[in-house]
């Protein structure tokens, strides 16, 4: 907006996977925010949350960077995301407001707070926030394709949980388990194979099942990765060519009923 004024905007595309839309403002007044890097910011790292919070337009709030990387587990608004923990206060009407660095960067979208159930709505000092990296992989193929395009391994995963880390002597929990591999799926003609447990994936060290799902989904279509798995106690190194993830793959490999805490990827 400039001052009051208000403009009609024209939806170019929305991403219900990564809760991200983009609107097109016809004017000359208004001026874009420089867009920095997420993956740059350090936990405790001062940031600024800007947004309209209980109809309150342009608040300004400051506080810190919690923690980084918060799965879909810890917060269910997208299915591809890799959020940005805050302590900059964040309410409803908050969503969709800038958060940026002490750089005036834009390092993140408000996009959800943590309000401690029952009948409280308000901030308790845990917001969450779209890191600028996934805005501007999903902005630029909703501009350029339309549509968001995904990596897609045929997979059904789970989480490593304590029992498995300590069989395979691991320090604590990491990784993601493959429950099943798809016929004919990427990563079954890649060697992947049931009981596997993906320890990196096209050289990043996977957290956890949510974690892997983001990374296959921003590794890009028709990409040869490199896979790290550990099969019956024993490393291997294998390649895997993505193809695209589409409903009709997802219906697919989720025919069958799916385990608590199982994903497809």
């Amino acid at each position: 907006v400039e001052g009051d004024k208000e403009y009609k905007a024209k939806i170019i595309g929305a991403d219900p996977l990564s809760d991200i839309a983009i609107l097109q403002v016809d004017s000359n007044a208004l001026i874009g925010a420089d867009i920095g890097n997420s993956e740059d910011l350090q936990v405790g790292e001062w940031v600024v949350a800007i947004g309209s919070p209980l109809g309150l337009d342009q608040t300004v709030t400051r506080g810190i960077v919690s923690a980084k990387g918060r799965s879909t587990d810890d917060i269910r608004i997208a299915s591809y995301a890799d959020f940005i923990q805050t302590d900059a206060s964040i309410n409803r009407g908050n969503s969709g407001g800038a958060l940026i660095n002490i750089r005036g960067q834009l390092v993140g979208i408000n996009t959800a707070i943590a309000t401690g159930g029952g009948f409280s709505y308000g901030n308790i000092g845990i917001g969450f926030a779209i890191p600028s990296k996934l805005v501007q992989r999903v902005m630029t193929q909703l501009i350029e394709k339309g549509e968001v395009e995904r990596g897609w391994l045929g997979v059904m995963i789970q989480d490593v949980d304590h029992n498995l880390a300590e069989k395979l002597g691991f320090a604590k929990p990491h990784g993601a388990l493959i429950t099943m591999v798809g016929k004919n799926s990427p990563a079954e003609k890649g060697g992947m194979r049931h009981g596997d447990v993906v320890l990196d994936f096209d050289g990043v060290s996977i957290r956890d099942r949510d974690h892997l799902r983001y990374v296959v989904a921003a590794a890009g279509i028709g990409s040869t990765v490199d896979v790290k798995v550990i099969r019956q106690g024993k490393k291997k190194d294998l390649k895997i060519k993505l193809a695209k993830r589409t409903e009709e793959a997802i219906t697919a490999l989720s025919n069958r009923v799916a385990s608590p805490g199982e994903d497809a990827d």
